[in-house]
C-alpha cells in the first residue's frame, strides 16, 4: 500500500508556495498543479524561515521582506541584481566584471574589488552560504521565494554577516509529473530558453531537473583602435545552467535531499563610459591609431566605451550539497538538520585597465595570469525543537575555503610613450608655473624626454610584455557554535536570546614579481634626488649663469617636492621593481562572540511589536593587491615602499531595532515599520585610489533610520499592491582619516547610500473569455541621490532616479501556456553603478553604467 506521506509533502510544498505570494492576485500561484478556488489567499498566513523554522512572517520579530515566485516572475528577476528593484534600502552593483558583484542594505555593504573581503551582506542559497556575494550572482533558476533579512545574521545561518542575509530558496522536487519550458526573445539580440522536469521515483523518490541558456548582445559599443580586440560591444550574455536535485524520504521523519548545479558565463564584460574628460586626451588620441583613444567630450548617455583589449570573462560556478532533516524519537520532538556542501567557482577576466582605445596597460584573459578560485567545503548541524514555551536551536558551523587569485598587469605598445609624456608635461608645467615669478623659464618641449634623464635610459621605446605577475593562495577556516530560543513568556510575550562563538583562521601566501623588469623604476630609485635634480638644471632656461649657491638653492626647494612625485609616476604598483621577488606569508586568528536580543509583545491576533538589539560580526581578513605608502605600512599615506603586512581587523556593529508588524482587512492587508540603528566598528572600506585598491578601517560608521512595508490584497478580486520605503542616514564618523585620497570621508553621507529609497508594484489579475485570464504587473523602484565612489569624490556622484518595469500576460487559466510582454528600465535611465578615477588618467572619471532599457516576449508552457 503506498505510504500517504509523499502526498502530505507534495500538498504542504504547494500551499507553503502559495502562503509566501506576497503578490497573489488570485486564488493560486503554484507552478505544479492548475489553480482552484479553494486554497487559502490571505497575506498573513505568508510563510517564512528567517529563523530557520517555518513561522508567519507577522510573527518574525526581524524586518523581512519576502518575494514569492509570481512576484520575481513578473519582474523579470534572473540574479541578485535583478531583485533589488523590488527591495527598499537594496543596492547591487558590478564592476569591472560580472564576478565582482557587491550587495547593500540600509547603505552598508563591502565596498570595492577585492576578493580577500567576505560579505557583509551574505548570500544563501538552499542553506548553502555562498563566499562572496559575486560567488551567487547567475541564473538561479526555479525559485520558490527570496527572503531579505536586514541587519546583523549571525546565530541563525551559518556564517557571520553584519548587514543582512539574501536567504534564495529553490523549488524542490515533488510527488507529481511537471513539465514547464520558457522561450524568450527580446532587443539586443535576445534569446532565452529554459526547461524543467520533475517525477517521481517510486513511492519515496522524487527528482527534479532545471536546464537553462541565455544569449544576449552588448548594451555599450565599443571603439577598438587597432584592437587586437574585435569585439565592438560589451555587456553581452552567454550563459548556461543546469541543477538536478533528487530527494529521497525513506520514512515519515527523514528526508535527504541531493544536490547538484553547475553554470558558465561566457562573456563580455565590463567598460566604463567616460562622465568627466581631463586633460589626458590629447596624449591618448596621439597614441591611438586613427587617433580617437578615448571621448573627447563626455556623454555618458551614448553609451560609448573604449577598449583595445579584450574584456573576455569565463565563469564557472557547481557545487553539490546534502540536506538530512531527521526526526529521530532519540531527540524527542526535535529535528537534527545537516547541511553539507562543496562549492567550486572560478573567474577568468581580461581587462583593458586604461578603458581607452590607446594599447596602455591590460590583462589578458588567461588562467595563468587572471584567475579567481575558490573552493569551499561547509558543513552545517541544527538540532531544532519545541516545548510548550520554549523554541529552541542549538548549531555548529564549519567551513574551509580555499582562495587561488593570479594577479597580472601587462604593459602594451602605448605605455612608455603615454607616460613619458604625461609626466613629463605635468611635471614641467608645474615648475614652469612656480619660476615664472622669478623670471626664469623651463624648457617645456620634447616632455617625454625628461624622465629619460631621470632614468638613464631611453623612453618611449615601445617596451612590451608582462609586467607584473603575483599569486595569492589563501586558507580561511571557520568555525562556530550558535543557538537561537525564543522563550513564550506569556501567551502574548516572546523572548529571543541568541549568540554565537567564532574561531576564524587565515592564512596567506602571496609571491611577487616583476617578469620584465620595471620601467625606469629601478634606476630611477637609485638616487632619485640627484637624477631629478640633473634633469631639472638641463630644462630651466638661464639656469646655468646663476650664481653656483643660488642654484643650490633653487634645486633644493625644487627637488624634494618633484622627486616623490616623479617616483611615483615611475614606480606605480604594477612597475615597482621593490616588489620583485617578494615572498610574503600572512596569518592572522580572530575569536569572537556575537549576539541577539529581542523582546516580541502581541498587542492583539493583529497587531505586534518588537524591540531587538545584535551584535555582530564579519571576519577581517587581507589585502588581494599590491600595497605601497610612504613607509611600508599599511596606514602610511602614498608611497612607493612596499607593505608586507595587507591585514585588516575584524567589522563589528551594534545594532539596535523596534519595530512593528500589523495585519488588517481580515488578514488582507499587512503594514510593518521598524526603526534602526547600526553602529559599526572598522569598516572594512576597500577604496581605489586610480592604481591600486587598499583596504582602510574606517573607525565608526552609523547607519540610523526607518523602513515601512506594504501589502495589500484588494477587495477587487485579482488587484494587489505592494509597496515600501527607506530612510537611511549612513555617515562615517567624525575622525579624521590618514589617507589624502579619503579627506571627504568624516562626518558624510557614506558611498552607494541613498537617504531615500522606494519600491511599489501593481499587479492585476482578470479572467475572461470562460477558459483564459490575463495578468498584468508594474513596479518601480526610486532611489535618492548618492556617490557611487568610496572616496566620495563629487565627479562621482549619481542623480535620484527612478526604474520603471512592467509585464503583461496572457493564457489559459490551468496555466498549461502563458504569452507575456514585458520591459525593463522603460525610460531608458542612464545610470551609474560604480563610479571610478579613471586609471592613470588624471582629471578624468569613468563610470560602469547599469542596465539600459530591455523589452522583449516570454512564452511559457507547463504540463501536469
Amino acid at each position: 500500500m503506498v505510504s500517504d506521506h509523499p502526498q502530505r509533502h507534495a500538498l504542504a510544498t504547494a500551499l507553503l508556495a502559495i502562503l509566501a505570494t506576497p503578490a497573489l492576485v488570485s486564488p493560486a500561484h503554484a507552478q505544479d498543479a492548475p489553480r482552484t478556488e479553494d486554497q487559502p489567499t490571505t497575506l498573513s498566513a505568508i510563510t517564512v524561515t528567517a529563523q530557520k523554522r517555518e513561522e508567519a512572517l507577522q510573527d518574525v520579530p526581524i524586518v523581512v521582506n519576502v518575494l514569492d515566485e509570481q512576484l520575481l516572475r513578473d519582474t523579470g528577476v534572473r540574479d541578485i541584481k535583478d531583485m533589488q528593484v523590488l527591495v527598499p534600502g537594496l543596492t547591487v552593483t558590478s564592476t569591472q566584471s560580472a564576478a565582482q558583484t557587491t550587495a547593500r542594505i540600509r547603505g552598508i555593504g563591502t565596498v570595492g574589488d577585492n576578493a580577500g573581503l567576505e560579505s557583509s551582506v551574505g548570500v544563501v542559497i538552499d542553506g548553502v552560504y555562498r563566499s562572496r556575494n559575486s560567488v551567487g550572482f547567475g541564473d538561479l533558476g526555479e525559485v520558490e521565494r527570496i527572503e531579505v533579512l536586514k541587519g546583523p545574521q549571525g546565530t541563525v545561518f551559518g556564517k557571520n554577516t553584519s548587514a543582512g542575509v539574501i536567504n534564495v530558496v529553490t523549488r524542490r522536487p515533488s510527488y507529481s509529473q511537471t513539465a514547464e519550458a520558457e522561450i524568450t526573445a527580446g532587443n539586443y539580440g535576445l534569446m532565452g530558453v529554459s526547461g524543467a522536469y520533475n517525477d517521481a521515483l517510486g513511492e519515496n523518490a522524487a527528482f527534479r531537473v532545471y536546464a537553462g541558456k541565455r544569449k544576449r548582445d552588448g548594451v555599450d559599443d565599443v571603439r577598438t583602435g587597432a584592437g587586437p580586440r574585435t569585439e565592438t560591444d560589451d555587456g553581452d550574455q552567454n550563459y548556461h545552467t543546469v541543477r538536478g536535485q533528487l530527494l529521497i524520504e525513506p520514512s515519515d521523519t527523514l528526508d535527504i535531499n541531493l544536490t547538484a548545479d553547475y553554470t558558465s558565463r561566457e562573456e563580455n564584460c565590463c567598460v566604463t563610459v567616460t562622465t568627466h574628460r581631463g586633460p589626458t586626451a590629447a596624449i591618448i588620441n596621439a597614441l591611438t591609431p586613427g587617433g580617437e583613444g578615448v571621448i573627447p567630450v563626455a556623454d555618458p548617455e551614448r553609451r560609448l566605451a573604449y577598449a583595445n583589449r579584450s574584456t573576455s570573462q569565463d565563469l564557472k560556478d557547481k557545487g553539490v550539497s546534502m540536506q538530512i532533516d531527521w526526526d529521530s524519537p532519540w531527540f524527542g520532538d526535535a529535528t537534527l538538520s545537516s547541511i553539507t556542501a562543496f562549492r567550486d567557482w572560478q573567474a577568468i577576466n581580461g581587462l583593458d585597465f586604461d578603458y581607452s582605445a590607446a594599447d596602455i596597460l591590460y590583462r589578458a584573459p588567461d588562467e595563468d595570469e587572471s584567475l579567481t578560485r575558490f573552493e569551499t567545503f561547509s558543513q552545517e548541524l541544527r538540532l531544532t525543537g519545541s516545548t510548550e514555551r520554549l523554541d529552541w536551536m542549538v548549531g555548529v558551523f564549519y567551513s574551509d575555503e580555499d582562495l587561488d587569485r593570479n594577479d597580472s598587469y601587462r604593459f602594451g605598445a602605448a605605455y612608455e610613450p603615454y607616460l613619458s609624456t604625461l609626466v613629463g608635461s605635468q611635471v614641467l608645467a608645474g615648475i614652469a608655473a612656480q619660476l615664472a615669478p622669478m623670471g626664469l623659464t623651463v624648457n617645456q618641449a620634447n616632455p617625454a624626454t625628461f624622465l629619460s634623464q631621470v632614468s638613464g635610459r631611453p623612453f618611449g621605446s615601445n617596451y612590451m610584455g608582462l609586467a607584473a605577475l603575483d599569486r595569492h593562495e589563501q586558507n580561511a577556516r571557520s568555525a562556530a557554535i550558535f543557538t537561537n530560543n525564543t522563550f513564550h513568556a506569556t501567551d502574548a510575550l516572546d523572548i529571543t536570546v541568541g549568540l554565537r562563538y567564532t574561531h576564524e583562521k587565515k592564512e596567506l601566501h602571496s609571491v611577487y614579481s616583476n617578469p620584465n623588469g620595471s620601467v625606469g623604476c629601478g634606476s630611477t630609485l637609485a638616487n632619485p634626488a640627484a637624477r631629478v635634480g640633473g634633469a631639472l638644471a638641463q630644462r630651466i632656461n638661464g639656469f646655468t649663469s646663476l650664481p653656483a649657491a643660488l642654484q643650490q638653492q633653487l634645486l633644493g626647494a625644487l627637488v624634494p617636492a618633484v622627486a616623490p612625485q616623479v617616483a611615483g609616476y615611475m614606480c606605480l604598483p604594477w612597475a615597482n621593481i621593490a616588489h620583485h621577488g617578494r615572498d610574503v606569508r600572512q596569518s592572522r586568528t580572530e575569536k569572537e562572540w556575537s549576539g541577539t536580543f529581542k523582546v516580541a509583545y502581541d498587542w492583539s491576533d493583529d497587531v505586534m511589536t518588537y524591540a531587538s538589539l545584535a551584535r555582530g560580526y564579519k571576519a577581517g581578513g587581507f589585502n588581494l593587491d599590491r600595497v605601497q605608502s610612504s613607509n611600508g605600512l599599511s596606514s602610511g599615506v602614498q608611497g612607493i615602499t612596499p607593505v608586507d603586512d595587507t591585514s585588516f581587523p575584524g567589522e563589528f556593529v551594534n545594532s539596535f531595532e523596534l519595530g512593528l508588524k500589523t495585519t488588517w482587512a481580515d488578514g488582507n492587508m499587512l503594514f510593518n515599520a521598524a526603526l534602526f540603528y547600526q553602529d559599526y566598528e572598522d569598516f572594512q572600506l576597500n577604496s581605489f585610489l586610480g592604481t591600486s585598491f587598499v583596504v582602510r578601517s574606517i573607525p565608526e560608521v552609523v547607519s540610523q533610520g526607518f523602513e515601512v512595508d506594504l501589502m495589500w490584497q484588494t477587495p477587487v478580486r485579482g488587484l494587489m499592491l505592494q509597496g515600501g520605503l527607506t530612510y537611511a542616514q549612513t555617515e562615517y564618523g567624525d575622525d579624521l582619516l590618514p589617507d589624502a585620497d579619503l579627506v571627504l570621508l568624516p562626518g558624510n553621507q557614506m558611498s552607494f547610500a541613498p537617504e531615500w529609497s522606494g519600491n511599489a508594484a501593481l499587479s492585476y489579475e482578470w479572467d475572461f473569455g470562460g477558459n483564459y485570464l490575463g495578468r498584468f504587473n508594474i513596479g518601480a523602484k526610486y532611489m535618492s541621490d548618492y556617490n557611487t565612489g568610496s572616496d566620495l569624490d563629487p565627479q562621482k556622484a549619481q542623480d535620484s532616479f527612478t526604474l520603471l518595469n512592467a509585464r503583461i500576460g496572457f493564457g489559459r487559466q490551468d496555466r498549461r501556456w502563458m504569452v507575456e510582454f514585458w520591459g525593463q528600465n522603460l525610460t531608458d535611465e542612464t545610470y551609474k553603478q560604480v563610479g571610478i578615477d579613471a586609471p592613470i588618467q588624471a582629471g578624468s572619471w569613468n563610470a560602469f553604467l547599469g542596465a539600459p532599457r530591455t523589452y522583449g516576449v516570454t512564452f511559457r508552457f507547463n504540463y501536469y
